[in-house]
């Protein structure tokens, strides 16, 4: 049988045609003025039932050279008109080939007519290419387009019944392609992914409180009366915050999931979000903390060990009897510790104050009022420099513990750290890279007991001298630049016996404290103004400080109880700050005078939260385990995504009026 539109061919050679068995009859086709085209010669073979809009499986154009077209009057026509009759198999055959052509005429018109990127991965490429700044103006145009439609881009509330980890914990055990579609729930989160399958599904990953779940959106559940599910889904990108009211189940592939029946946009994020765990740039991260922890897990990691350590700490010291308390962040005299203070101004008493250095002598004054246990966890702020283990502004820990001495105190510090070690990690040795990621690690070891090293002895013994004696004397001090300059030591300046003391436990006794804790013990008074003097051992006192990887990590002692021998101390700080000591304390007649109504005996212990973090969280810098370290202006780098002067500081952008 012979097709009036064939050219003459057998229904075998038009079939041909559609499967390219015979490449070299298509191109006469084509070329034939007369013939119809391809797609009217498909339609031409249309089954009943099956849909007109079949699109030819090829539309290569003919090559050059090819056989010359037949003429029309060599064509032979059927005289009958009628139908040419199929076979069931080439029925089901030439079925097939129009579904699959018109699944792909669908696929392409739908990607021709929607130039949203949030219809598929490939059209999200050139958004994603966009300037920052384009990409940001585009952005507030949504957000007003919504706000003239009438629809809130901000809107007040959206009730939530379950936390993205309460809804994994009650529906994660739900089987593989199982709906609970009776069950309603509402919960709200960040899309960190967004993707479509056509434009009557789409995917988003949403993130909450540390933990992911798949958003799959599907026409067939959306609730008319929320809107065009088009329009709505368009409107979507990564890093808005999103609202949905739908049902739990898992897809066939067994991921959970909510089905939506109405999403609802909560908060656009106007600016180009990075990819996950990909922003690196220190600058960018340290400035926009919030835009770190929206991309970087790790970085959410890091302050989830510190929010341990500390409660760690706080359950430690209540359980034991302590009590919190609060004491004043300024002061007229900046004591408690030898450092360099920030100074304010109080307008209404019109006097200068210092920001708090330590508390230590507040909370001394409430051991003398009757609190035999008292603790502060709170921050304090020393005028220095800032380098990797240093930071003006840090967190502290500071506890006072009447009728116990520093040996009381030494053997607390190894159970509260080595027990920390192990809630935190199951084991008292941890992987630390000192020189930060990618580094060669080392195996922190918190095994208890903890050594101990006497600090003089340990510097006579490593460098195999004897130190005069007084330990402040011209002799002992000259004996000391010596030495330092000896093993090329830059002297501390001004160079009292107390730094000069100093410099050498770092140059002999310090380094000694690698991979495991080490208590350095037995200061010398001169070091020490607020320590008692030690009971057997002549210009030293009942001191330790606990050292890692060569840092310190806390410090305590036996509290100096005497007012008078406390007075004869402050005047000596007196004399050092008028030696040009600016960390020598003030005289505190305060304090003196509480002294003088009897402080029990009594241990005093202080421990850098920071610090403590940065090797329980495995970081060499401090800014890492600070959510705002303090960094220099740069008022050209501004939130990523703005470019330009105008760009501001952290705290200075902002978003053009609405």
């Amino acid at each position: 049988m012979r097709s009036p539109c064939s050219g003459g061919k057998s229904l075998f050679e038009a079939l041909s045609l559609v499967f390219c068995w015979r490449p070299r009859v298509w191109p006469r086709v084509l070329q034939s003025g007369a013939s119809q085209s391809r797609h009217q010669f498909l339609n031409s073979y249309r089954l009943p039932g099956t849909s007109p809009h079949f699109r030819p499986v090829s539309t290569m154009a003919p090559p050059a050279g090819d056989v010359a077209t037949e003429a029309p009057e060599k064509r032979q026509a059927n005289v009958n008109g009628d139908e040419p009759k199929i076979s069931a198999s080439e029925r089901r055959r030439l079925r097939k080939a129009e579904q699959a052509a018109a699944k792909k005429d669908s696929k392409q018109q739908q990607q021709e007519g929607n130039s949203s990127p949030a219809v598929n991965n490939k059209a999200q490429k050139p958004e994603e290419e966009l300037d920052p700044t384009q990409y940001f103006e585009k952005r507030c145009h949504l957000v007003q387009d919504l706000q003239r439609k009438g629809v809130p881009a901000y809107p007040h509330k959206f009730q939530v019944t379950l936390t993205i980890p309460e809804f994994i914990k009650m529906y994660g055990g739900l089987g593989d392609g199982e709906h609970l579609e009776n069950e309603e729930v509402q919960i709200a989160g960040r899309i960190s992914r967004v993707s479509a399958s056509g434009q009557k599904l789409r995917f988003y990953d949403i993130r909450g409180d540390g933990e992911k779940i798949q958003v799959m959106s599907n026409f067939s559940y959306h609730d008319e009366k929320a809107g065009d599910f088009s329009e709505v889904h368009n409107r979507f990108r990564r890093g808005d915050v999103i609202g949905i009211r739908g049902f739990p189940g898992k897809s066939k592939r067994g991921e959970l999931s909510i089905f939506p029946r109405e999403v609802t946009l909560l908060s656009p994020c106007l600016h180009m979000l990075p990819e996950r765990n990909s922003l690196k740039d220190f600058e960018v991260r340290f400035r926009h903390r919030y835009l770190d922890l929206m991309v970087n897990d790790e970085t959410r990691k890091t302050f989830l060990i510190r929010s341990r350590i500390v409660n760690y700490l706080r359950r430690f010291l209540e359980d034991r009897g302590f009590v919190e308390v609060e004491t004043p962040m300024m002061n007229v005299i900046a004591g408690g510790a030898a450092a360099r203070p920030f100074k304010t101004h109080h307008n209404d008493l019109d006097m200068d104050l210092y920001m708090r250095i330590a508390p230590e002598l507040f909370l001394k004054m409430l051991i003398v009022g009757g609190m035999d246990r008292v603790f502060e966890i709170g921050k304090n702020f020393r005028n220095e420099g800032i380098d990797m283990t240093h930071n003006p502004e840090f967190t502290a820990c500071e506890f006072y513990w009447a009728y116990a001495d520093y040996n009381d105190l030494m053997n607390f510090t190894e159970e509260l750290v080595s027990s920390m070690v192990m809630a935190l990690h199951g084991t008292y040795q941890i992987q630390f890279h000192p020189d930060g990621p990618g580094s060669e690690p080392v195996t922190l070891d918190f095994t208890p007991p903890f050594a101990r090293l006497s600090m003089v002895e340990e510097i006579e013994k490593q460098a195999g001298v004897t130190l005069p004696r007084p330990l402040d004397g011209d002799e002992c001090i000259a004996f000391m630049k010596e030495l330092l300059i000896k093993n090329k030591v830059d002297l501390p300046q001004p160079a009292t016996s107390a730094k000069l003391l100093d410099a050498l436990c770092g140059e002999y006794v310090e380094c000694q404290a690698r991979t495991k804790p080490v208590f350095i013990t037995e200061h010398p008074q001169i070091m020490s103004p607020l320590a008692k003097w030690h009971r057997s051992k002549p210009e030293l006192t009942e001191r330790f400080e606990l050292f890692l990887m060569g840092k310190e990590l806390c410090n305590a002692y036996t509290e100096l109880n005497d007012p008078v021998r406390q007075r004869e101390c402050f005047m000596d700080q007196a004399k050092a700050k008028a030696a040009g000591d600016d960390e020598a304390t003030c005289i505190d007649e305060v304090f003196c005078t509480a002294l003088e109504y009897g402080l029990p005996p009594t241990g005093g212990w202080g421990i850098g939260i920071d610090r403590l973090t940065m090797f329980l969280s495995d970081h060499n810098t401090i800014k890492e385990v600070i959510l705002f370290p303090a960094m220099r202006p740069q008022p050209l780098v501004g939130i990523p995504g703005k470019h330009g002067p105008d760009a501001g500081a952290p705290g200075e952008a902002s978003a053009p009026a609405q």
